[in-house]
């Protein structure tokens, strides 16, 4: 490897730092917070709240996995095993958020869509069966290319080894048994466009499909309190209590709108791109790639962070515990001062 690619390699490392760090710390933080707030009140330790802390794990799992995620469309020298690993735990672990966070929107989709129904569901009747629908699938697949889907056997694409050693088989790259690694040889082409096409693009859909209808429903439950409202005042125009709920409706969808475009689109442009270089089978910038993969995957973490932090019952543990210690902090300032008086 010359001085320029050696160059190259460092200034992505750091790049990749410098941005999954920060974000990673950050994810990590608020979903501990938000764990511990479910586990330290008792009110909150019911079935629900169980789908939703098996999803902060998930995020969490993804935001420690995080750093290594972009790593994963770089070429770089490793063990057929460690090249395994490095591309399909944190492959899974994606897959296992992605899940989490379908099967907790369809449990509050039923909530609010069929509630006299709600507490038969499936899920709240087995929640081990539950768990182990939402985190068994992920693995299965994600392992798929360790049971003999992958191309590790096929030509060297992005010849990773060809600035190193440039007559020297893919098999033996370097002396100490490091391979030429890259997604291509770990994940075939048909592998990647059925989890994107088939289990990932669905899965995001299917959320966006349940929060438009649940923002239907609660649209038409507004005009009828609206109509009764009305009817009960005996007036024709809307009185303050009606454009309160309207504002409050609006606030709502402008809410949702802005978290769909702030957490999932960076997510959408990432995957398209790298589908398009895929089928273009062109080349593509490490920076561009960096960017993008931390951008797109710490963007589409945040989700569950915005549901845990938008419910008052899992930040009022940790706003109580924060207002202790300010008051604490007060009266020892508080305490000093008189002393020095």
């Amino acid at each position: 490897m010359d001085c320029n690619d050696s160059r190259a390699v460092l200034f992505g490392e750091q790049l990749i730092y410098a941005i999954t760090i920060p974000l990673s710390t950050s994810i990590i933080l608020a979903n501990l917070i938000i764990i511990l707030s479910i586990a330290w009140n008792r009110q909150l330790h019911n079935t629900p709240n169980y789908f939703f802390l098996s999803l902060l794990v998930a995020d969490m799992c993804t935001g420690v996995a995080l750093p290594f995620i972009p790593y994963m469309g770089l070429n770089r020298e490793l063990s057929f095993s460690s090249c395994l690993v490095a591309h399909i735990f944190p492959n899974f672990l994606f897959l296992a958020f992605l899940l989490n966070l379908v099967m907790v929107h369809y449990e509050r989709y039923i909530c609010i869509v069929d509630p006299l129904h709600y507490s038969n569901l499936w899920m709240h009747r087995s929640f081990p069966l539950a768990l182990l629908v939402v985190w068994a699938p992920p693995l299965l697949y994600a392992s798929l290319p360790a049971f003999g889907w992958n191309n590790w056997t096929g030509p060297d694409w992005n010849g990773c080894c060809a600035s190193s050693q440039k007559l020297t088989p893919i098999s033996n790259c370097s002396t100490n048994g490091t391979t030429c690694c890259s997604y291509r040889r770990v994940f075939p082409n048909a592998f990647i466009y059925l989890e994107v096409y088939g289990l990932v693009l669905p899965a995001i859909l299917t959320i966006a499909g349940m929060t438009g209808r649940v923002l239907w429903i609660t649209h038409g439950q507004l005009k009828d309190i609206c109509r009764l409202h009305r009817s009960v005042e005996r007036g024709s125009q809307a009185s303050d209590r009606e454009q309160r709920l309207n504002l409050r409706y609006t606030r709502c969808v402008v809410a949702v709108s802005l978290t769909f475009l702030a957490c999932w689109v960076p997510y959408l442009i990432y995957m398209h791109v790298c589908i398009a270089f895929l089928l273009s089978d062109t080349k593509w910038s490490s920076t561009t790639h960096i960017v993008l993969s931390c951008t797109g995957i710490g963007s589409m973490a945040v989700v569950p962070l915005v549901l845990g932090l938008a419910n008052r019952q899992y930040t009022e543990p940790a706003y109580k515990l924060f207002q202790k210690l300010r008051d604490r902090w007060r009266r020892r300032t508080q305490g000093s001062d008189e002393v020095a008086v």
